[in-house]
């Protein structure tokens, strides 16, 4: 065989077992050897083909990944402000570092919002160009067969007295019948299957693009708000009713669902015994609901919120409000009310601040402020175990320790104040007779008088219980959830099912007898490339099999013997 035929065999396999993959073929007809020689447009084609590479992109994807981390480790501004000044105030040497880089606002920030364009334009680029080549694959027949089969990784061949035509005809309606897309060019027949591959990749990437979407869609119009109610409060979804609220810089507060609902009553049961103690067993809030029409009942739980229009309501805490009650140092109520306490560990020890802002004058009646420090625990563990802190999260044993101070709570001041703390910057605590700073541990009734006739404030006996809610409303979430389905789907197909060819040729040998041959080529190596070609072939051998084979030619005479031999 020459170096020309042997060339040309190369070259028509070549042909036959390209374009298995949709992936791009590297162009390198812009360099020479002696070295690149681009210009302006060369470099920018360059640079468009390699961020357009789906190397690139499966590079940013795992940077977009790996960027997302500090958002769920380092405390966020959009998610809670006061976390992070708690976070900056006890990492004063970090803190400056972390806002440089923007870790406190991850999500916005400008290596983020980078990071996911590049790899939104990097899927857009190799998908589309892709798309279109697959679509020109599924349009176009199999290529036809190469001139030297048994070269392929899956080959069988038998000889058979059937004529070429009735073998191509029954392989053709063969593999037909096994859903090949498959016909007749020349003396072979071309079959191909397995689209459902690079269909399955290019679902997977635009589920990307979907996922993509989703995301940015979702954090432009999204709004998402918190609100502390305590049992027999309720709320109105206006903007003013919340404790604190976001949105998306595309949100409007005329989107807000018109929609209101009063906390009814909070249930929280608990595990009494074993190594378990304390683990919620349920957390179940009943509400009142009203979307302008009759009220409607129902119960919100953890992962199971209430949805009213594209709201959705979750229980995301719980805790307890005590009552009490303060009178002025003439007798006169000037508070009474549910003080909500936030808790500080796992069985609900909670700590608060209780303000009297107005109304209050002393035994002189000249007007002042009130504030007392609040450490509640719901299961005291008894005078003299020495620790204040709770045993168990349930209202078995409830005690409250309390610190009185007066003077200005500073809430005229102009500056933002936490309502669960006090500013004592201008505020006095109270002292006894001896001199010896104030304070009383209370029981539920118990009153605490304060010194210099001052007035009291008592521990009323019904302590009620608050619940936090998020209200939010995150439009891209169907959007995202079906995108995740089909790349799911897309992914499954792409790893799981395998593009391959398969061709049959008969032709008639110099004999005269016809020799069959059947040959496979996959994307990639396969055990089951060759157990589905010889199923193939033992299939096809019912209608052209095997023919006999050619009995050895006997001797027809015996050699002479020599001519001495003969004699003797």
């Amino acid at each position: 065989m020459s170096k020309t035929d042997t060339t040309s065999e190369q070259d028509n396999l070549g042909e036959a077992g390209a374009q298995l993959s949709t992936a791009p073929v590297e162009d390198r007809s812009e360099s020479v050897l002696g070295g690149p020689t681009l210009g302006v447009v060369g470099w920018i084609r360059w640079f468009w083909r390699q961020l357009t590479s789906m190397r690139v992109a499966l590079i940013l994807l795992f940077l977009l990944s790996l960027g997302a981390v500090p958002g769920s480790l380092i405390p966020q501004t959009s998610a809670d402000e006061l976390k992070v000044q708690a976070f900056k105030d006890a990492h004063t040497t970090l803190s400056p570092v972390y806002d440089r880089l923007q870790l406190f606002d991850v999500y916005s920030s400008v290596w983020f919002s980078a990071i996911y364009i590049l790899l939104f334009v990097s899927l857009i680029g190799c998908i589309v160009p892709r798309t279109w080549q697959f679509v020109g694959q599924l349009r176009s027949r199999p290529p036809g067969a190469p001139r030297r089969l048994d070269r392929l990784p899956a080959y069988t061949t038998w000889r058979t007295d059937a004529e070429p035509e009735q073998v191509r005809e029954a392989a053709l309606g063969l593999l037909e019948e096994r859903r090949f897309r498959a016909h007749t060019a020349g003396d072979a027949v071309a079959a191909e299957k397995g689209y459902l591959r690079e269909a399955g990749n290019l679902a997977f990437h635009i589920a990307l693009i979907v996922m993509l979407v989703a995301f940015a869609w979702g954090q432009l119009f999204k709004s998402e708000g918190g609100k502390l109610i305590v049992e027999g409060d309720g709320f109105s979804n206006t903007l003013t009713q919340y404790d604190d609220f976001k949105s998306g810089s595309q949100f409007g507060t005329d989107e807000l669902e018109p929609f209101s609902f009063v906390l009814d009553s909070f249930n929280g049961t608990y595990e009494k015994d074993g190594p378990q103690r304390g683990t919620p067993r349920t957390f179940e809030a009943a509400v009142t609901y009203s979307q302008g029409d009759a009220d409607k009942k129902a119960v919100i739980r953890v992962n199971e919120p209430l949805e009213v229009g594209d709201s959705k309501v979750y229980l995301i805490a719980h805790g307890y409000a005590p009552v009490v009650t303060v009178k002025d140092g003439r007798g006169k109520t000037v508070f009474h009310g549910a003080v909500p306490l936030l808790p500080i560990d796992n069985n609900i020890t909670s700590t608060g601040a209780i303000k009297v802002m107005d109304g209050y004058r002393d035994k002189n009646g000249k007007k002042e402020q009130l504030g007392f420090q609040a450490f509640f625990v719901p299961t005291f563990a008894g005078a003299g175990k020495g620790t204040m802190f709770s045993q168990f999260p349930a209202l078995d044993f409830p005690v409250m320790a309390l610190t009185g101070f007066h003077g200005d709570l500073r809430v005229d001041s102009g500056l933002p104040q936490n309502v669960y703390q006090l500013d004592k910057s201008k505020m006095t605590q109270f002292t006894d007779a001896s001199g010896n700073k104030f304070a009383q541990r209370m029981l539920p009734g118990e009153t605490m008088t304060l010194p210099g006739g001052a007035g009291s404030i008592t521990f009323e006996k019904d302590v009620k219980e608050w619940a936090s809610f998020q209200i939010s409303q995150q439009p891209g979430n169907g959007l995202a959830l079906a995108g995740a389905i089909a790349a799911i789907a897309g992914l499954t197909g792409s790893l799981f099912i395998q593009r391959r060819r398969v061709w049959v040729r008969a032709a008639r040998g110099e004999d005269g007898v016809t020799v069959v041959e059947m040959a496979g080529l996959g994307r990639s190596e396969s055990a089951k490339l060759p157990e589905e070609l010889g199923d193939l072939a033992l299939t096809l051998t019912g209608q052209a099999p095997p023919a006999a084979a050619p009995e050895p030619a006997e001797e027809t005479a015996a050699d002479p013997a020599p001519s001495g031999e003969a004699d003797k």
